[in-house]
């Protein structure tokens, strides 16, 4: 992504004007001089900047042994050309903006003290992974980067970069020939391995970064596979915050509230949650002095999110496009939707599961309530319902699964299908046309046009739903809500379906 360039009429963010942001402006509290790089974070972009930037930033303004844990930050693609551009113009300062029904709030985020471009700097890249003061690398790739397929446990390794990387170890392209390359030269030189810490939004992240470099070191150098299997540590971490694309209209306000021109500033909701597992051999900040929790297992609080902030996206994208609306905020402030997500998070999403260690569900419902609310930050229903091949069967599918065989209610999450079904037919609830991005779109486009003869045409045979789809409880209270929508309209059949919910 490539910022929308604005003719800035105040001074540019750098080291040089930051002490001159406004009073109201949040500057680093600590002296950027003495934080030297320790970590190493692969996939540069919006979210590290608002998340684990902004961790290490708090840390360092009360834990003076954070020094050592500076980050530098690498993007490995061309097009991040001007990310590139804008850290070095600004002396790797940035603004993050937490924006909430309350208000803004700006902060100068000083936590990044290197910045590495890899198409241009490959080498630097490597030489700094492979120094003993780095401790860790952190990866934001997103789930592609990942090359695994979570249905299979498979991973492909036939991509063009990745095969570039197997056949020359010296010159990376990939996240994995950097890991790959760097690990190789620290054991070379007697140098203990990083962790490997994926922060990626990704279930099992780090089992799936183990399985993905065991992969990709099996098929490059079968030594190093080893070493990495016996000796590199991965722990899983579960990360949440709202952080959208920022936008041309972003870079006026930051600088209307801030006084300075940040070209690339970072827009965000005010929570944050970042939960990992305590696994890191070569030592770590003290994250847990600014709320990171550490623990010894994350998959449960990772079940917590999946099945109550991404499903709850899932609960309020597909009515929402059905009615019309275009983000996720205005679709929380139909009655209608906040109904559906309301009845879904507090009697089945959080029913599907145990409290994980110290949470509570309710309450952790009622903030997702209020977060998805939040006018002054908010995804686009486009963008909340793309890749729903994906999505459905990896937040919602098992919550229904786990409710039918509890002989649990079911019947929100059945009516979130529903509305996923009844989006694929092309048209809203006012006859407007509508439309969903999908790598499966011909096949379920050609389903729902099947779908007002035969309802169960989206979920009979459809790898999406598995043995659920054969389960009768489950098809036929779907073919029920299905049929009246096609007969009353979406909303009145979803309104029927939660009076009936709401009095059993």
């Amino acid at each position: 992504m490539t910022m929308s360039p604005i003719t800035p009429t105040r001074p540019r963010l750098n080291t040089s004007t930051a002490s001159s942001a406004s009073q109201d402006t949040q500057r680093p509290g600590y002296d950027r001089d003495l934080v030297s790089p320790g970590v190493v974070h692969i996939g540069f972009g919006g979210f590290h900047r608002a998340h684990q930037a902004v961790y290490l930033d708090d840390l360092l303004a009360v834990d003076d042994g954070a020094r050592a844990y500076g980050i530098c930050g690498v993007n490995l693609l061309r097009q991040d050309a001007a990310m590139a551009e804008m850290m070095r113009a600004q002396d790797r300062l940035f603004v993050v903006a937490e924006r909430g029904a309350d208000g803004q709030r700006c902060r100068v985020v000083g936590s990044v003290v290197e910045y590495l471009f890899a198409p241009d700097e490959s080498e630097k890249v490597l030489a700094r992974m492979a120094d003993p003061a780095v401790r860790i690398v952190s990866l934001t790739i997103t789930e592609g980067g990942y090359c695994y397929d979570p249905a299979t446990g498979s991973v492909d390794l036939s991509d063009d970069v990745l095969q570039h990387d197997i056949a020359d170890a010296r010159t990376p392209r990939s996240a994995f020939g950097f890991l790959a390359e760097a690990l190789r030269r620290r054991r070379s030189a007697g140098v203990p391995p990083f962790t490997v810490l994926s922060c990626d939004n990704v279930h099992a992240n780090g089992d799936v970064a183990r399985r993905t470099l065991l992969a990709f070191t099996q098929a490059q150098d079968p030594d190093l596979a080893a070493h990495v299997a016996e000796d590199v540590a991965f722990p899983n971490a579960m990360v949440d915050r709202i952080t959208p694309r920022t936008a041309p209209a972003d870079l006026e306000a930051v600088a209307e509230a801030t006084g300075l021109h940040d070209s690339w500033p970072v827009v965000c909701e005010p929570f944050r949650q970042w939960v990992v597992e305590d696994h890191f051999p070569q030592g770590r900040p003290a994250w847990e002095r600014v709320g990171v929790q550490l623990v010894e297992d994350v998959r449960p609080y990772e079940q917590m999110k999946m099945r109550l902030v991404n499903a709850g996206h899932q609960t309020i994208s597909y009515l929402g496009l059905l009615l019309g609306h275009a983000d996720g905020a205005g679709a929380s402030a139909d009655p209608t939707v906040r109904r559906l997500l309301g009845h879904y998070l507090l009697h089945e999403g959080a029913a599907s599961m145990p409290a994980p260690p110290g949470a509570d569900l309710r309450a952790y419902s009622a903030a997702v309530i209020e977060r998805f609310a939040n006018p002054a930050i908010s995804d686009s229903i486009e963008r909340l319902t793309m890749q729903s091949s994906t999505t459905l069967p990896t937040f919602v599918v098992p919550v229904i699964r786990d409710l039918v065989a509890a002989g649990r209610s079911f019947g929100a999450a059945t009516v979130v299908v529903a509305c996923w079904a009844r989006a694929w037919e092309g048209i809203d609830d006012s006859g407007r046309p509508i439309s969903l991005t999908d790598a499966r779109a011909d096949d379920l486009s050609a389903r729902a046009r099947r779908s007002q003869a035969d309802p169960l045409a989206l979920i009979s045979g459809n790898p999406m739903f598995g043995e659920l789809g054969k389960c009768a409880e489950f098809t036929d209270r779907f073919t029920r809500v299905l049929r009246t929508m096609h007969r009353v309209g979406v909303r009145a059949a979803v309104e029927a379906e939660l009076a009936e919910l709401e009095r059993s």
